[in-house]
């Protein structure tokens, strides 16, 4: 491994940790300040309906941290298999489970265990149906043509391999498949002191 793959890796390796630690602060204190919008405030900006939020788990609702609405394009239909990558504390993941029914499948996928047992935990306390496979958005834990609809609520913006994670996403979509994805994109190339900053990369 030469040394610029090997300080990538290393800065990966200080990422991914800082990622899990900032978003299992924000779970776990959804109260506190961040520098980001979260929580019920976050997703009424993003347009999410008033009765998802009051139907969904308050402490789902309390530790949404994403950066758009996934479900305003993703034309959700009963019986699909719906995968949510970086599913979090899973309010994504119970109000697509509302959308495809008894009959269809929710799968989240997330770095953080505990992140899983929580967002499935939600799931149960509104009767919704989902599960959460703990893995990496470059290498999802799910086989090849097995989902009609991938949605992810920033999150691809965080990693350093983006056309690993479309690649994957597109391995793991049906012929006919279709991506809802709402992130943070720059118009311009971020300066090496940001790249390098693990915080700035995690929020």
């Amino acid at each position: 491994m030469t040394d610029t793959a090997e300080a990538q890796a290393s800065l990966e390796a200080v990422l991914k940790d800082e990622i899990v630690r900032m978003y299992q602060e924000v779970a776990d204190n959804p109260k506190g300040t961040f520098h980001f919008f979260h929580g019920r405030e976050a997703a009424e900006l993003f347009g999410y309906a008033p009765e998802w939020l009051g139907r969904a788990p308050a402490d789902a609702v309390a530790s949404f941290a994403g950066v758009g609405n996934p479900h305003e394009r993703s034309d959700l239909k009963a019986g699909e298999t719906v995968l949510d990558l970086g599913s979090g504390a899973g309010l994504d993941a119970i109000i697509a489970s509302w959308s495809v029914g008894p009959n269809g499948k929710v799968i989240g996928v997330d770095l953080n265990p505990a992140m899983c047992l929580k967002a499935q935990a939600h799931a149960a306390a509104t009767g919704a149906r989902m599960e959460c496979q703990v893995g990496r958005m470059e290498d999802i834990p799910a086989p090849a043509d097995s989902v009609d609809v991938v949605i992810s609520n920033g999150v691809i913006n965080l990693s350093f391999r983006k056309r690993r994670v479309i690649e994957e996403i597109f391995r793991v979509l049906r012929p006919g498949g279709r991506i809802s994805i709402t992130d943070i994109v720059s118009a311009k190339q971020l300066s090496q002191s940001i790249v390098n900053d693990p915080k700035l990369w995690a929020s």
